[in-house]
């Protein structure tokens, strides 16, 4: 049971300081009335852990490597800002999904958080001190809650907040397994041939000493390349991300990297939306939880995983710093301009000069429409600057899954399209020498 130590004042005015054993606050503030005093302060009594007692969380614990998945934080938060709704004392909500929680880096946060609570630190402070459980972004959404006092309604929107993010993660990724899974399947067979089918075929022509036609020796020379070379199947693309990991190591090369695929065919308008959505989000958030608005754009900033909107957030922070609106300085730098990393990934993965040609012609293309910083504008005027954002989020949010279905609906017939025309060069090239064959033996 734990110790509270308390402040109060007696019927003629004196101040006691005196302490007391009760199962909840509630309870020791209740006991301490019918001693006949006005409570003025109570906290739970610092007290050093024993020995035991130490023992005891460290055997809570497991080996854990790395952060918490996204959506095990997601569940947690929806639980914890349950539980507040309840009106459970937030100690003892963490020990309830702490005792309920996988062994892993959340349990062991949870330990954690909870042991420094029972010290004397506040929830904020206590998950500060646990970066691979909870961002920056949680941290000072909750400070934001305690500061306002309306933690559970602070719980409630980061919850909603993240299960929002969360479904838009989970479309995109659904709608990929199907192209993904049809390449796969694709290169196997395509694979299968050229190590299997072809090198008979080889075989047989040579026995017959046939003269072969262009695409014949083209089909052999890749079985051969396919039979000699097979490690370049993966090793290529591997080679190639470690590649983009080194560049990416430097800011001229993230910024040129992550400008490539913002404009990127195809998909970068997916990107660039999706982005678009998850800070505009994140920015209503924090601003509806009153975190301020310097505050706010350096969590954004951090939060946004691209060099670009990085860059950006920075020019819109220093300019509100000078006494500026959000809006302005959103539009006017909001136009990457030229940059040469990512003129070498246009030549390097979209077909040379034409890609560089690409690259030059969406030079003045912005980031950001005309629709999120008008909205901005208006929730500035407006004083409803969170509401603003929360629309730009659903607008965005709408366009990405709608735009990633029609992604999917034309990535269907053109894999079949090119699946067909390889298949269709496969056969001809075989045929070709058989026809030719069947021609001399019959005359």
């Amino acid at each position: 049971m734990p110790t509270y130590q308390f402040e109060a004042m007696d019927a003629t005015g004196q101040e006691i300081k005196d302490l007391v054993d009760a199962a909840s606050e509630e309870e020791a503030q209740a006991t301490i009335r019918q001693m006949g005093y006005f409570v003025t302060k109570i906290s739970v009594k610092r007290a050093r852990k024993t020995a035991a007692k130490k023992k005891a969380d460290k055997k809570g614990k497991s080996f854990a490597i790395g952060g918490v998945k996204t959506k095990t934080l997601t569940t947690f938060t929806r639980q914890l800002s349950i539980l507040q709704d309840a009106g459970l004392p937030i100690l003892r909500s963490l020990r309830i999904l702490e005792g309920q929680a996988k062994p892993g880096r959340l349990k062991n946060s949870l330990i954690d958080v909870c042991e420094d609570i029972e010290s004397g630190a506040t929830l904020s402070e206590a998950m500060a001190k646990q970066p691979k459980a909870f961002d920056r972004l949680f941290v000072n959404m909750i400070k934001a809650g305690e500061a306002g006092g309306a933690l559970e309604v602070i719980l409630r929107r980061l919850a909603d907040f993240q299960e929002k993010a969360e479904s838009l993660k989970r479309k995109v990724k659904g709608a990929m397994v199907y192209p993904i899974v049809v390449v796969a399947v694709a290169v196997g067979i395509l694979t299968f041939i050229m190590l299997k089918i072809v090198p008979t075929f080889r075989k047989m022509f040579e026995e017959f000493d046939l003269p072969l036609p262009a695409p014949t020796e083209l089909l052999i020379w890749l079985s051969y390349a396919v039979a000699n070379y097979w490690y370049l199947i993966p090793g290529i693309p591997v080679a190639f991300w470690l590649f983009v990991k080194l560049i990416r190591k430097f800011r001229p090369g993230r910024y040129g990297w992550d400008l490539f695929c913002l404009k990127m065919p195809i998909f970068g308008q997916l990107v660039e939306k999706n982005i678009v959505a998850r800070t505009s989000r994140t920015l209503g958030t924090l601003v509806a939880s009153g975190v301020p608005i310097l505050e706010a754009l350096n969590i954004i900033r951090e939060t946004s995983g691209n060099a670009v909107f990085e860059h950006m957030y920075t020019k819109v922070y220093d300019s509100i710093r000078e006494g500026e609106s959000i809006a302005r300085p959103m539009k006017e730098h909001s136009k990457p301009g030229f940059h040469p990393v990512a003129l070498f990934f246009w030549a390097l993965i979209v077909a040379g000069p034409i890609g560089m040609l690409l690259y030059l012609l969406k030079l003045n293309s912005r980031i950001v429409d005309d629709l999120v910083v008008n909205m901005v504008d208006v929730g500035e005027e407006t004083g409803e600057l969170d509401t603003m954002l929360y629309k730009v989020a659903d607008v965005y949010d709408e366009e990405v899954a709608v735009l990633t279905e029609s992604l999917v609906s034309l990535l269907e017939p053109l894999l079949i399209i090119v699946l067909g025309v390889m298949v269709g060069f496969i056969v001809i090239s075989l045929f070709l020498p058989l026809i030719s064959l069947i021609e001399n033996l019959s005359g």
